[in-house]
């Protein structure tokens, strides 16, 4: 994790309840020496539960196609995301699935019986496991707190907490059974069984989506029906727009116990206007893409926190003068271990290194376009295209797609195979053909459906940062434009070779920074409104030709 040598932002001593303990290091110990043993899934990242949701959905759809029953199928599918998303549900579910498997016939495979019974003793171990140290968290925390509580600033405002799940799973869960029933109209079993799969495992996510809505619900309400245990502590915003919570004695920021996801209560509550202003709204995207975490704040943490658990944080603005910011956690306290500390400081400093070979790459881009003034400058329209990098990006991600439905049949090749060609009829255009060209008015990017367009005054950053660019305006009515390709670092300071994104970017930042390399004449209509959606439409039709004609 990031450290910081810096003394913390101070909280007012008014914005304390009286007698709030301190959190120091060695009720933090305690804490999380209550984690369970380090193989229990307990911090889930969000990306790798979205990878288990599409593994549970291809994992339904191929037991569905060797013959399990398409319900069974997407249950077991789901397992996967119910032990790591919802652990107090497994006990249940692992019984349930042991009922199921031991009513399957032999004929799909002997293994899915012996193999079903085991994993749902194996899940319903790990998820006790797990429930078992949250329990412990929870005592260590209250003990942390000598019996202290305060009623929380927030307690007499209205609860928005897991709306938006309660609205999001019931649509899925909707658009499930949906399926599930139009898998009735389709002609040979197969298809039937594997639709209804597919139905069902979306009609599940949509179900889990829903439990977590009015558990999250549930325990916000329960933390404000009665004064709740406080500890000071000491807390930052993380690279990941998370709440990063230390102990209060932990002035280096060494050892982070949880993370959280926290909105502000009083901008949650404010009309639109009263929100973040553009410069605020600026340096917060500048902090983001730098992967810098925010300064160091003192804090008082209401709520015994534990995994999965609902808190509420006051804290001292990051600027001074501001008022006590107070912010409710919209997500679950996420713990962190020991091991996983280890493994955030061994991958920031590979990503460190890997950053300062991006930067050095950067700099060359620069220098190589300030000692050569003459090849930016001038008074025609300047272009920059998609090159080498971007067609080889869109090969890599064709071919990925590709193998997931090539020589298959039925759904799999038409159902899955056509989404995925509608999602590159989409995205693909956009890789292999964009398009940027600078005239004396700024810059305009071809879209799919219309074109966009920056004034130079207006432009807010160019940057080239690892294989991403990204170009930004400081008007809100402006998209962030950006493309991703394919960058070899360490090759291309052996070879003295210049990436065109680098090289894109520093050109880009001279115009901007010296208005005498500007362009002095205006765009055509032509070179501005280059709109990429017939290469998307003869995208469809060649994918739409492959998925019929190829074998």
């Amino acid at each position: 994790m990031s450290t910081t040598s810096r003394q913390p932002l101070r909280l007012p001593a008014s914005a304390v309840p009286d007698g709030c303990p301190a959190w120091d290091s060695a009720g933090a110990r305690r804490w999380t020496q209550a984690l369970p043993p380090r193989w229990v899934p307990v911090r889930v990242p969000r990306r790798l539960v979205l990878a288990m949701g599409t593994l549970a959905l291809i994992g339904g759809c191929a037991l569905a196609a060797a013959g399990v029953p398409g319900f069974v199928a997407a249950f077991l599918g789901l397992q996967v995301v119910w032990l790591l998303v919802r652990p107090e549900v497994v006990r249940v579910t692992a019984a349930m699935q042991v009922v199921m498997v031991a009513g399957l016939p032999l004929a799909p495979s002997w293994l899915v019986i012996p193999c079903g019974v085991l994993v749902a003793g194996a899940f319903a171990r790990t998820a006790q496991l797990r429930l078992q140290a949250r329990e412990r968290q929870r005592e260590a925390a209250l003990a942390a707190t000598g019996g202290v509580t305060a009623v929380l600033p927030d307690a007499g405002r209205p609860l928005r907490r897991g709306k938006l799940f309660l609205w999001l799973g019931a649509v899925l869960f909707a658009a499930g059974a949906a399926l599930a029933v139009a898998a009735l109209g389709f002609d040979t079993p197969d298809d039937r069984n594997l639709d209804s799969a597919v139905g069902c495992c979306l009609a599940g996510v949509g179900l889990t989506v829903l439990l977590s809505g009015h558990l999250g619900r549930r325990r916000a309400a329960a933390l404000r029906s009665a004064p709740a245990p406080v500890l000071r502590v000491l807390v930052r915003e993380g690279v990941e727009a998370d709440t990063e919570v230390f102990a209060a004695d932990d002035l280096g920021a060494l050892r982070p116990l949880f993370t959280v996801s926290v909105t502000d209560v009083d901008v949650e509550d404010a009309d639109d206007e009263e929100k973040l202003d553009d410069a605020e709204i600026d340096e917060l995207l500048d902090r983001i893409a730098d992967d810098e975490p925010g300064p160091l704040r003192e804090a008082v943490l209401y709520g015994a926190p534990y995994d999965g658990a609902e808190v509420l944080i006051v804290s001292v603005a990051e600027k001074p003068g501001e008022p006590v910011v107070v912010e409710r956690s919209v997500g679950p306290v996420r713990p962190l271990s020991d091991g996983r500390v280890r493994r955030e400081l061994l991958m920031e400093k590979y990503e460190a290194k890997r950053d300062a070979q991006y930067e050095e790459r950067s700099r060359v881009a620069a220098e190589a376009v300030a000692d050569d003034p003459y090849a930016v400058a001038g008074k025609g329209v300047r272009r920059w295209r998609a090159g080498w990098s971007d067609w080889l990006t869109t090969a890599g991600a064709v071919l990925w797609a590709g193998h997931f439905f090539w020589g298959e049949t039925g759904f799999w090749r038409y159902g899955v195979g056509g989404a995925l060609g509608a999602v590159a009829a989409l995205l693909l255009p956009r890789v292999l053909a964009w398009r940027i060209t600078a005239d004396s008015e700024g810059l305009w990017f071809n879209g799919f459906r219309r074109a966009q367009h920056i004034a130079w005054d207006h432009i807010r950053v160019v940057r080239c940062k690892g294989p991403e660019l990204n170009i930004d305006s400081h008007r809100a009515s402006f998209d962030e434009w950006g493309v991703v390709g394919f960058r070899w670092p360490r090759l291309e300071r052996r070879l003295g070779y210049i990436h065109p994104y680098e090289r894109t970017a520093a050109e880009i930042t001279a115009m901007w920074q010296e208005p005498g390399y500007r362009p002095l004449v205006r765009a055509g209509e032509r070179d501005r409104a280059r709109l990429l959606w017939p290469l998307g439409v003869l995208v469809a039709l060649a994918w739409t030709a492959a998925l019929l004609l190829l074998p």
